[in-house]
């Protein structure tokens, strides 16, 4: 009699699974599958709006202002002018005076021309052809 009693329910049982797992299918699936598109379709807009605001940035970034593009030359100017006043101090000081100043004479050129040349090309890329 139990035999019997246990055969009755495994189809009630199998019945029931298989509605179970065609809502799952019918409802849960698809849910899933508009979450997933809506995430990659917000993350493509985030991607994007980051994108224009970085360029926004690399363009204020490059728009200087001729004020302060001639701060940045002046401010890179008056170190240069004191750099090469003290190499020409050390140098009439080695030549005429016989001063034992070679080493920082020479260190002072180095860092002089190197001054020089960051200005240069700095004028010559903000303010060529003028």
């Amino acid at each position: 009699m139990m035999l019997q009693g246990q055969k009755s329910n495994q189809p009630g049982l199998i019945r029931h699974l298989l509605v179970l797992v065609m809502l799952f299918i019918v409802f849960a699936i698809p849910a899933a599958r508009a979450a997933e598109e809506a995430g990659a379709n917000n993350g493509t807009q985030v991607l994007e709006a980051f994108d224009r605001q970085q360029v926004q940035r690399v363009n204020q970034a490059s728009e200087l202002s001729d004020h302060k593009k001639h701060l940045v030359m002046f401010l890179m100017g008056v170190p240069l002018l004191l750099l090469l006043l003290i190499t020409g101090g050390l140098g009439i000081a080695t030549g005429v005076y016989g001063k034992h100043l070679f080493i920082p004479h020479m260190i002072f050129a180095g860092l002089t021309i190197t001054l020089a040349l960051a200005h240069v090309i700095v004028g010559l890329v903000w303010f060529y052809p003028f």
